[in-house]
């Protein structure tokens, strides 16, 4: 087969009572998105867990209006075969979120935050609402929500709150639900109602209130004041306590009743939370956090039980695999000050030991106690330790321990951690001993394991790696939870401590035993027919539906293995997206992911793009094609206008075909590549991203902007001749018109008019020819450089190649020019990568013979100078890729010292607005500008930045213009209009691109980083 199947979608499972269901939710007026498409269904088929459901539908109501119209309708009678389950971030690891049934997602418009009252010190936010974004709002106010997760960027409150989550600090800030003053919840039925705290005036009302509400309210009293004594005496007395059905804490302290102690972690099984209000803190004015090395993991552990005695605020454990993977991240620049490595003694284990405070003299004072206990005790080899003082260290060193989950499934191999019995919980003074038949027990089965966590909370996370595509692997799952809830119990703890029950629901009649029986009666008086999220925490009592299983639920393993093992591994970066879903930060000023960011659509995130790359891989091998033998079919490159047409219209564009919606969510990635630098498990979305559109236009035609945009670097140089033509054709109206509605290009840019020759002659610049530079001396040889020019720069900002030029010439540097060659970026992009491998083949040669010279060679754009170290190494056959450093690589070398120059005052100060792709994939290099202007006696600030939302060609394509404006307004229209401390220093822009954007939508010009330093550098 020399093309690639068609796919038909799945829509059609839909069955007519589930199709009856959506019609009378839509004839009810609901507002949102119904959507039945395989896409969507596909992308919410998974979570951060092992498991694989893929849903009926997904919903997306527009707020809480819509919910009620869904509790309503499910409510009837001829709906009861219809299942519901609320979705917030998809953050969770044991699958709470899944179902087979229809999937409602608050987190698309559901998230605001509604009203913050500082003086009483409270919020009100909807469902949906991240975590992060909640305290971003409050930090202005001196306030945060204090219960804190390693996806906190991404986790939404909605979901807090279905788990009653917690993390690090729990000791001291306690779970979500001791911060929930109110929730506003909704029944099955369409009731809403408010859930606080209620004195027995208040509770005796609403029992006696008609409907679901009284009924929950009656059943909840009955259980807690009938079962007191077994409440008592089945739940722990550990500061994680159980989630689900929380009966233990039905009534405060102060002896009113609250319901919320059930509905916080009860997994979307009793209704929805449509929005809280919730209790804020003050922001302690100063942190300090020690960070303790140990020679040996279970020292760190052995310890903790010493050093809890110190009443710190948290006390965090990372063992020596999640830091070894932390060494190999972009995280590592920011915290490799406080983690000093020595070969002869090395780090198998740290404890992070918070201190915070108002008062700064309190907390250093206990600190330094602190400290002195660690050089009295000798009770543990310690390595050493560090200090982070300030929010901004520990933040920084916080943020390589949130990563760790992530960090921890890019270890290599197909044996991958994975999260079953991750959040087992036990009293701390336990902890090392259970910690040691914990890892007796794991390797006993010949696994090997990650483990950090919370050891103040005797929590610790525990991933054993296993690769779920081989069976008899994926059978541990079974043996070893069965045999680690026993080793819980044991050691008197839990095996859900965290991060909720979910599919592990099936242990919880073995640990409450006959009060299990109570959590039916108050789960059948919330969900009498088993409708919300059914199989997880508890069922009805005459349900016919049981309690999901561990090893009853289809995992991602079981359809992973039926992908071919050779396409496997040549698509792994789609493959290990473990669905952690880092993609998912809100944060805007964060440069993953711009099109989730600015759609809100799950599809076209990288976790997204990755989840339908995998299924489209499994349908095109069930389907007999070998998509590896179809990509390696010899075609023209043209041929894809004329000789697709027939297949075309077998299949039209716009049939039922899965590959046209795997197309629509690759074709809105902006290839940025903040993916491939930020993601912890190194999801590289252009690239695959380009492979599948090789691929799915073997069947189907491309358009004619495919060609344009791929062969800019042959046709612009010509054009280039001709410059005023050229601009003057493209600034008719006429011609724009045509363009866009034509082609679907808008706002192309304008050659440059500057004599690029003359500027080469006034600087005494020749070009680079292998022979001439090969008759210079060694000394003339390290007093030269090459500049790598790239087509968009060169042709429409030829001016900005002159800084650079004339600043090595001021270093003494003799400057060179390489010939301008295609770099072939534009053809990756668009997914021409037969004859992107061609050019970067004979690209790479050339280049290679100049390197051989030994003079070096420096690239402008960082976008197209990063090609080589990236695109260029995945070429087949291509051995010598040649080493191109950026500006501010090489500057950094040849700078001379501040005081050997004559430059301006310390005072003048700029801000860097850096490329994406820069920032995410060459992170050091930012750095890098940094220390070049402070040589330069000058002052430059990195600025917090997104993406620009130009990203080359994404920008100029018609039906990418909305979005690339969202984008360029949600961060670096904001950066740029800055206001405070910075907003009189200068922005600069490295990216070419991102110039450009900012000339199109934010209407003015804005500088490279070496015009400033040209203007200012005397030597």
């Amino acid at each position: 087969m020399n093309m690639i199947a068609e796919l038909p979608t799945r829509e059609s499972e839909l069955s007519p009572r589930n199709r009856a269901f959506m019609d009378a939710v839509r004839a009810e007026g609901f507002k949102g998105e119904i959507c039945t498409d395989q896409a969507n269904r596909t992308v919410h088929a998974t979570d951060n867990s092992i498991y694989q459901r893929l849903p009926l539908a997904v919903l997306y109501p527009r707020d809480a209006d819509d919910v009620q119209k869904l509790a309503g309708v499910l409510a009837r009678p001829e709906h009861r075969e219809v299942v519901l389950a609320p979705r917030g971030g998809g953050t969770g690891t044991n699958g709470q979120s899944l179902t087979d049934g229809v999937v409602v997602d608050l987190s698309r418009h559901m998230n605001r935050v509604l009203e913050i009252d500082t003086q009483k010190r409270w919020v009100r936010v909807q469902a949906g609402v991240v975590k992060d974004q909640l305290n971003a709002a409050l930090k202005p106010h001196g306030l945060f929500f204090a219960p804190e997760l390693s996806t906190s960027n991404r986790a939404t409150l909605g979901g807090m709150i279905n788990t009653d989550a917690s993390g690090q600090g729990s000791c001291t800030y306690g779970k979500t639900r001791n911060h929930v003053l109110e929730l506003d919840f909704v029944l099955m039925g369409g009731e809403r109602f408010l859930s606080a705290p209620l004195d027995d005036e208040a509770l005796d009302a609403r029992c006696s209130e008609p409907g679901r509400v009284g009924k929950v309210y009656r059943t909840a009293r009955r259980i807690g004041e009938d079962k007191a004594e077994l409440i008592a005496e089945k739940f722990p007395k550990l500061n994680r306590c159980l989630t689900g059905y929380d009966l233990a804490h039905l009534r405060e302290e102060d002896g009113r009743f609250n319901l919320n102690s059930v509905l916080c972690g009860a997994e979307g099984s009793l209704g929805f939370v449509v929005e809280a209000r919730l209790n804020v803190l003050p922001i302690p004015k100063y942190a300090v956090l020690v960070n303790v090395r140990y020679a040996s993991f279970m020292d760190a552990l052995k310890d903790a039980r010493a050093l809890i005695a110190h009443r710190p605020l948290s006390i965090e454990t990372v063992d020596s695999k999640v830091l070894l993977l932390a060494m190999k991240d972009f995280v590592w620049n920011s915290v490799s000050e406080y983690f000093p490595s020595d070969s002869a003694s090395p780090t198998l284990g740290i404890n992070l030991v918070e201190f915070s405070g108002d008062d700064p003299l309190e907390v250093d004072a206990r600190v330094q106690a602190f400290i002195a206990h660690l050089g009295r005790d000798a009770g543990v080899q310690r390595l050493g330790h560090t200090l982070a003082i300030g929010h901004a260290a520990v933040s920084r060193v916080y943020g390589m321990r949130k990563r760790a989950v992530g960090l921890l499934g890019n270890i290599q191999g197909e044996a991958r951690p994975q999260p079953f019995v991750e959040d087992t919980a036990v009293p701390p003074e336990n902890l090392p001993e259970f910690i040691a038949d914990f890892r007796a027990l794991l390797d006993g089965h010949g696994l090997t394991y990650g483990m950090f966590g919370h050891v103040d909370a005797g929590v610790l996370h525990v991933r054993p790696a296993i690769d779920m595509k081989d069976p008899r692997q994926a059978a541990l799952v079974r043996t070893v939870s069965d045999e680690v809830a026993k080793l819980t119990q044991r050691y008197g703890g839990l095996l859900w401590g965290e991060h909720g029950k979910g599919v592990r629901s099936e242990y919880s009649p073995a640990f409450f035993g006959e009060l299990y029986g109570s959590l039916q009666q108050l789960k059948a008086a919330f969900d009498p027919f088993n409708q919300f999220n059914p199989g997880k925490i508890a069922t009805p009592p005459d349900s016919k539906t049981l309690l999901l299983k561990i090893d009853g639920v289809p995992t991602r393993g079981e359809h992973d293995r039926q992908i071919d093992e050779r396409v496997w591994q040549s698509y792994g970066s789609a493959m290990h997206c473990n669905g952690n879903g880092a993609c998912y930060n809100f944060d805007p000023d964060d440069a993953m992911c711009p099109s989730w960011k600015a759609t809100r659509q799950r599809v076209h995130s990288p976790k997204g793009r990755a989840s339908l790359m995998r299924e489209w891989l499994r349908l095109q091998g069930g389907q007999g094609v070998d998509v590896l033998k179809v990509a390696q079919q010899k075609r023209w490159p043209w041929s894809g206008l004329t000789g697709r047409a027939r297949q075309s219209g077998q299949a039209g564009r716009d049939g039922d075909d899965f590959s046209h919606q795997v197309y629509d969510a690759m074709s809105g990635c902006l290839a940025c590549k903040s993916c491939a630098g930020q993601c912890p498990i190194k999801v590289d979305v252009p690239e695959f991203r380009s492979r599948f559109l090789e691929l799915y236009h073997t069947r189907y035609r491309r358009p004619l902007r495919d060609y344009v945009m791929a062969s800019l670097e042959f046709v612009m140089p010509a054009a280039a001749k001709f410059p005023a033509v050229f601009n003057g054709l493209m600034k008719q109206s006429w011609v724009r018109q045509a363009m866009a509605s034509g082609l679907g290009i808008v706002d192309s840019p304008l050659l440059s008019r500057l004599d690029i020759a003359a500027a080469l002659e006034a600087h005494g610049v020749r070009h680079a020819f292998v022979p001439e530079l090969e008759a210079l001396d060694p000394a003339e040889r390290a007093r030269s450089v090459i500049l790598v020019p790239d087509s968009f720069t060169y042709l429409f900002e030829t001016e900005q190649m002159v800084p650079l030029i004339e600043l090595a010439t001021r270093l003494g540097y003799r400057v060179w020019m390489a010939p301008l060659k295609p770099n072939g970026k534009p053809l990756h992009v668009q997914g021409f990568l037969k004859t992107f491998n061609r050019v970067a083949r004979r690209n790479s040669e050339h280049l290679s013979s100049l390197a051989r010279t030994g003079i070096a060679l420096v690239g402008l754009d960082p976008a197209m100078t990063l090609v080589y170290r990236q695109e260029y190494l995945k070429v087949p056959g291509l051995t010598q890729v040649p080493e191109v450093l950026l500006p501010q690589e090489w500057l950094a070398r040849v700078w001379p010292r501040a005081e050997k120059t004559e430059t301006a005052p310390q005072t003048v100060t700029y801000r860097l607005l850096p490329h994406c792709t820069e920032r995410t994939n060459a992170p050091v290099s930012v750095g890098q500008w940094q220390e070049v202007f402070a040589k330069a006696g000058l002052s430059l600030q990195v600025e917090a930045s997104g993406c620009c939302g130009m990203s080359g060609t994404y920008g100029h394509e018609a039906r990418n213009y909305e979005t690339s404006r969202v984008i360029f307004e949600q961060s670096w229209k904001n950066a740029l209009d800055a206001s405070g401390v910075s907003a009189d220093a200068e922005p600069l822009a490295t990216g070419y691109s991102c110039r450009s954007q900012v000339k199109r939508f934010g209407a003015r010009e804005i500088r490279h980083p070496l015009q400033a330093l040209l203007a200012h550098a005397r030597f």
